[in-house]
């Protein structure tokens, strides 16, 4: 992993959110298995989220991180992460050995804005 900092931007697709990533070979991806849940807690103060907007997330904690994932298993080839505060648990699909090795013990993540000018237009 070259970047400490990774990020991927989400959109509302068919009812879940989704993301492309095309370095990755990822083409809307669904977060499912309770990650919805978890992203809309994220999200809930970004305008015009469903459109898209951009996920910062990280092994180490960086400056602003609104979230932090704790390993709570495996199972099915993904791992569940939990969260304190809300109390909430998702399953990141085996998508996640695309960007680390192994499962990290915890994810750093935070939710911003995309730029008005980069114009995603995708809706749900």
């Amino acid at each position: 992993m070259s970047n400490q900092i990774l990020t991927i931007a989400p959109y509302r697709q068919h009812g879940t959110w989704v993301f492309d990533d095309d370095a990755a070979d990822l083409h809307q991806e669904p977060f499912v298995a309770g990650a919805p849940e978890m992203i809309d807690v994220l999200v809930a103060d970004i305008p015009q989220a469903a459109a898209g907007f951009r996920l910062l997330f990280s092994p180490e904690p960086f400056p602003g991180h609104q979230q932090v994932l704790i390993h709570d298993g495996e199972e099915d080839g993904g791992n569940w992460y939990r969260t304190q505060q809300p109390a909430m648990r998702g399953w990141l699909c085996p998508a996640l050995f695309k960007y680390f090795r192994m499962a990290p013990q915890r994810i750093y993540v935070k939710a911003e804005a995309l730029a008005q000018h980069q114009g995603n237009n995708r809706h749900e």
